[in-house]
């Protein structure tokens, strides 16, 4: 073998090393290309809901690691009973379980909401969505989602988008000191319109809160493209639910144009299912697979 040749492979195997170090998880590479570990691989999980609400853990646990699911969002309500009730010993066991997988549990999915006319009420919110971000601390998760629900009908459509993001402004001073990150679903009657959710984080601005793509069929245009809702929302585009990954939804051009920011974060499955969920994980991980590899 010549040295010209011995030396290219050698920097070859350095390089595709190198991307595998950067977080212990293989890079995405064009055909023919060595590993790039500039360019981040998307991740695939799943949300309990709905196809794992009625796991307990080491069920939930098994089901992604057989199916090949890399993290998981846990919903709040939901069988597992990860909630910010838990005691300190009730924590130290779920951190214990997650530390004996390479499972990742990425967020905690809470139902916190913020457009409330009563004030008391989004206090009460935003003090759960701390709670919340304390549990994510405790157990290593990376995030904690939360959600808009709809526009007031008492005030102007601005009113209620500052209002929201003067309270994500609020739960993510506290995100921050805890070194966790808040992402706010695209969700909710008028408020889930990808240019409301744009002014919504334009008008909170927070380092630590970010959002969390939902896979809606108001991001989608009149020819059936999601390209200006993705532009619209790039900057802040942290961790996104994709259903099931099929159906009519334009996931071809969503994930590609998610290769071309390098995103390196979550696409999580978030849908019921018929029949053992396990096996059903299996085909989706499968479907996602042309779509993201």
């Amino acid at each position: 073998m010549s040295t010209s040749r011995r030396e290219f492979l050698r920097s070859g195997i350095a390089l595709g090393m190198g991307a595998m170090v950067a977080d212990g998880l293989p890079r995405l590479a064009r055909a023919g290309e060595p590993p790039d570990a500039s360019k981040p691989r998307i991740h695939v999980g799943t949300v309990t809901y709905m196809v794992a609400a009625n796991m307990d853990l080491p069920t939930l646990i098994k089901a992604c690691e057989d199916s090949g699911m890399e993290g998981v969002e846990l919903r709040t309500t939901h069988k597992h009973g990860v909630e910010p009730s838990l005691n300190a010993e009730g924590r130290a066991k779920v951190k214990e379980a997650f530390a004996k997988t390479k499972v990742k549990l990425v967020a905690l999915g809470s139902t916190c909401e913020y457009h409330s006319p009563n004030p008391e009420v989004v206090k009460k919110n935003i003090e759960t969505t701390g709670a919340f971000v304390q549990l994510a601390a405790d157990l290593g998760a990376w995030g904690v989602k939360v959600r808009p629900n709809g526009l007031r009908k008492d005030v102007p459509e601005d009113t209620t988008l500052r209002q929201i993001a003067g309270a994500l402004k609020e739960c993510g001073d506290f995100a921050k000191e805890k070194g966790i990150k808040i992402v706010v679903e695209c969700h909710g009657g008028g408020t889930s319109r990808p240019d409301r959710m744009a002014k919504t984080m334009e008008y909170c601005g927070h380092p630590s809160v970010g959002i969390c793509w939902n896979s809606n069929g108001d991001e989608v245009d009149k020819q059936g493209s999601v390209k200006a809702s993705f532009e619209l929302l790039k900057n802040w585009f942290w961790h996104a639910h994709v259903k099931d990954a099929g159906g009519g939804y334009p996931f071809r051009e969503l994930f590609d144009l998610l290769k071309g920011i390098n995103y390196g974060g979550y696409t999580m499955f978030e849908c019921s299912c018929k029949g053992d969920p396990t096996e059903f994980l299996k085909d989706r991980r499968a479907a996602w697979e042309k779509l993201a590899l």
